[in-house]
């Protein structure tokens, strides 16, 4: 049975996420009736820090932003969360209030599943807080890499790796970034200006060809692979 959400006939949000794909139709069931559905526009906050927040958040359709903002105000991303991921989750395992932003990239459709009740669904099936655990150790890894590319990668390396995966994930030399550029510029530790500068001597140099916001051709692999190796 289908969970609470209208966006989800036919298929379950609940069947889009990891933690939940393994459960029996009673098992999601049960989940599926602590759980609502949420709209959220395009730049609306879905948490902020400070929050009181108790509700995981399954992303049904869209784009979510999650963040963290110096007292400078410079913003530095964390994660790009997209449909199936879900956030929120450390309300599973602290009352402390949320110590990062959310926001919506896009319209964005969550099922927000009621916190308090699912601790105690997660007691009862101890598979799927295994599986909670296992996730968080992966986002873990990830935050671990990120700080040990922000201080020892230089700023060639940072762009450049980024580029090259954004190449790798599309499968092509020609891809849009699924990102802004000052969104990117600030999960690489930079200023967009910084980010616009590098990209611009790049195109220069005939590395890579520039198309409109987000379009991006790499002219030369090698050239920027050595980049990312090297700096």
């Amino acid at each position: 049975m289908a969970c609470h959400c209208a966006e989800c006939r036919g298929r379950s949000c609940l069947e889009s996420v990891p933690i939940f794909s393994g459960l029996s139709e009673s098992e999601q069931l049960e989940i599926a009736q602590i759980t609502n559905e949420r709209h959220f526009q395009k730049g609306q906050l879905i948490f902020s820090p400070g929050d009181e927040n108790h509700s995981l958040y399954v992303i049904h359709q869209g784009q979510v932003k999650l963040s963290r903002i110096s007292e400078s105000g410079r913003e530095q991303i964390l994660r790009i969360a997209g449909p199936g991921d879900f956030i929120g989750e450390l309300a599973l395992f602290s009352r402390l209030p949320a110590s990062t932003q959310a926001q919506a990239l896009q319209d964005s459709v969550m099922c927000v599943i009621d916190g308090t009740r699912l601790k105690a669904l997660l007691v009862k099936y101890p598979q799927i807080a295994l599986k909670v655990v296992e996730e968080l150790s992966a986002r873990l890894e990830t935050a671990e890499d990120m700080i040990e590319s922000l201080a020892l990668r230089s700023v060639d390396q940072r762009i450049a790796q980024a580029l090259l995966q954004y190449s790798a994930d599309c499968g092509a030399d020609k891809f849009d970034l699924p990102i802004s550029k000052g969104d990117l510029a600030a999960s690489l530790g930079m200023t967009q200006e910084t980010l616009s500068r590098k990209l611009s001597a790049w195109q220069v140099q005939g590395l890579i060809r520039q198309k409109g916001q987000r379009g991006i051709e790499i002219l030369d692999r090698e050239a920027l692979a050595h980049l990312a190796e090297l700096g």
